[in-house]
C-alpha cells in the first residue's frame, strides 16, 4: 500500500483529548498553524507509533508556493513556531486527562532536499508521542472539513465539541478558560482586560456560525451567570441529520499561496493571516486580484498602504454578505425580486443611520478633551500619516488648522475611535441594525 492509500485510511484524525484544549505559555497560534498542525499529526498516526521522527513531502503539507525561492522561509516560520511555541496540554473536561503536561508541539523540524524534492521531517516531545500517535481517549475529526475552517476559535470549538457529539454538551467551564483556548493566545496582561461581550462578538459568534456552517454539527452557546454577569460557558452538540461527509483524501495541504501573494503586495504576513482568518478563501482572493490591479494602475493615485486598502474594501464584501445573510448564487436571485431589494435598501439605511450616530458619539468624545489631549492625539495622528505617506496636503492641513478641518476631520475620528473603541468600531452587529429598526417602526 502506497502512502497516498495509507492517509486515505486514516481520515478521520484522531486527536488526543490532551491536544484539544491547548493553552499557548509564550505566543499565539494561528488558525494557519494549528491546521498545518493537524495534517502533519494525521500523516505521523499513519506511519505508527514506534518511529521517533516522520516523514513526508512538503507538498504534501504546504502548497501554492516556489519551494525554489524565499517562500520557503513562510514555511520555515511555521516550523519555527511550532518547535519553540510552549503549550499547556489539557482536555476540556476537568479530570478526563490522565496527565498534566507542558511542551513544544513538535520537538524539532528538519527540510531536506532530494532529487528536486523538498521533505518534511519532524518529530514529537517523548513523553507525548505514544498519546499523540496512538491515543486512547480521542475526538474523530474529520480533516476535509478541518480543511475548510478559516478561523483558530472555529477550528478549536469543532475539536471539542465533536469530543462530545454523544454526549449533547461539553463541559461547563468560566468564560477567561474559554478565552486562551479559542483565541490561541497566551495568557497576558492585555488578555486580562478582555470583556466579555467582546469575546462573545468578536470570537464565539463567528466560531459557532462557522462550525454549523461547514461541519456535521450544531452547536449552541449556553451562558451561566453569577450575580448579572456571566460566569460559565457551555455548548449544546447535535449531529446534523443528514451529512454529504467529504470523500476521504489525503490529508489537505495548507495553501500559502494567498499569504504569499499579500506579502508580495506588501502586506505583512501575520496582517495577511488575520485577514485571511476573518475573511476566508474566495473573498481574500479576490480582494487580493483587486489591489494587485489598483497597484498596478496606481490611478487616481499610488496605493499608500495596501493592508488599509485590502482592510477596508474586504470589510465593504463582508458587509454586503451579511447584510443579504445568503450566499453570492441565492443573492443574484433574490436580486431580481423587488421586495428583497427593498429590504437590501432598508439594511443598508439602518448601518449608514447607525454609522452615523457613532461618528457623532466620537465627536463628542473628543470635544469633551482638554486642549493639551487634542494637542497630543494631533501630533500622534501627525506621526501616523507621515509613517503611511499620507498626502502632502492632508499633513498640511493637520498642520494648519488641526484635527476639526473637513478634510482631515474623518481621519482623526478613525484614529481615535479605533483606540478608544476597537477597529470594529463603525462595523454594526444584527443586534446594533436591529435596535435602529425597532426605532424606525415604533
Amino acid at each position: 500500500m502506497n502512502d497516498l492509500a495509507r492517509f486515505a485510511d486514516i481520515d478521520p484524525l484522531k486527536k488526543p483529548v490532551n491536544t484539544l484544549a491547548i493553552v499557548p505559555q509564550n505566543r499565539k497560534i494561528t488558525a494557519l498553524g494549528r491546521k498545518a498542525y493537524n495534517v502533519m499529526l494525521n500523516i505521523a498516526q499513519a506511519q505508527g507509533v514506534d518511529k521517533e521522527s516522520y516523514r513526508a513531502p512538503l507538498s504534501e503539507i504546504v502548497s501554492g508556493i516556489d519551494y525554489g525561492s524565499n517562500d520557503i522561509e513562510l514555511i520555515k516560520k511555521h516550523l519555527k513556531a511550532m518547535a519553540t511555541t510552549i503549550v499547556e496540554w489539557n482536555s476540556p473536561t476537568t479530570g478526563e486527562g490522565t496527565k498534566w503536561t507542558v511542551c513544544a508541539l513538535i520537538s524539532h523540524a528538519t527540510i531536506v532536499k532530494e532529487s528536486n524534492q523538498n521533505f518534511l521531517e519532524w518529530g514529537y516531545a517523548q513523553p507525548l508521542r505514544q498519546e499523540l500517535l496512538s491515543p486512547s481517549v480521542f475526538s474523530k475529526l474529520s480533516i476535509g472539513m478541518l480543511s475548510q475552517m478559516h478561523t483558530h476559535a472555529g477550528i478549536v470549538l469543532y475539536e471539542i465539541c465533536t469530543r462530545y457529539k454523544n454526549v449533547g454538551r461539553t463541559s461547563r467551564q468560566n468564560w477567561r478558560w474559554w478565552l486562551p483556548v479559542l483565541t490561541g493566545q497566551p495568557n497576558s496582561e492585555k488578555l486580562a482586560k478582555t470583556e466579555y461581550r467582546f469575546f462573545k462578538r468578536d470570537t464565539i459568534k463567528p466560531a459557532i456560525a462557522e462550525v454549523c456552517a461547514i461541519t456535521d454539527i450544531e452547536i449552541e452557546l449556553v451562558e451561566y451567570k453569577e450575580g448579572k454577569s456571566i460566569s460559565d460557558l457551555q455548548f449544546l452538540v447535535r449531529s446534523k441529520a443528514q451529512v454529504q461527509l467529504p470523500l476521504k483524501s489525503p490529508p489537505k495541504p495548507l495553501d500559502l499561496s494567498i499569504i504569499k501573494k499579500a506579502v508580495d503586495l506588501g502586506i505583512s504576513e501575520e496582517k495577511a493571516e488575520d485577514l485571511f482568518t476573518k475573511h476566508g478563501d474566495d473573498a481574500m482572493r479576490d480582494g487580493l486580484m483587486e489591489l494587485e490591479g489598483r497597484v498596478a494602475s496606481a490611478y487616481p493615485g499610488p496605493v499608500r498602504d495596501p493592508y488599509r486598502y485590502l482592510k477596508a474594501m474586504l470589510s465593504g464584501e463582508l458587509q454586503k454578505q451579511i447584510e443579504a445573510q445568503v450566499d453570492p448564487v441565492e443573492a443574484q436571485q433574490l436580486a431580481r425580486d423587488e421586495s428583497d431589494k427593498k429590504q437590501v435598501e432598508l439594511k443598508t439605511a439602518w448601518r449608514e443611520e447607525w454609522q452615523r450616530r457613532q461618528r457623532e458619539k466620537v465627536v463628542g468624545l473628543l470635544q469633551e478633551q482638554s486642549e493639551e489631549s487634542i494637542k497630543e492625539l494631533e501630533a500622534a495622528l501627525l506621526e501616523e500619516m507621515e509613517e503611511r505617506n499620507a498626502h502632502p496636503s492632508l499633513i498640511k492641513r493637520l498642520q494648519a488648522s488641526g484635527w476639526n478641518h473637513q478634510l482631515v476631520r474623518h481621519l482623526m475620528i478613525d484614529f481615535y475611535a479605533q483606540a478608544a473603541l476597537g477597529e470594529e468600531w463603525d462595523s454594526p452587529t444584527p443586534e446594533n441594525l436591529l435596535d435602529i429598526a425597532s426605532e424606525a417602526n415604533s
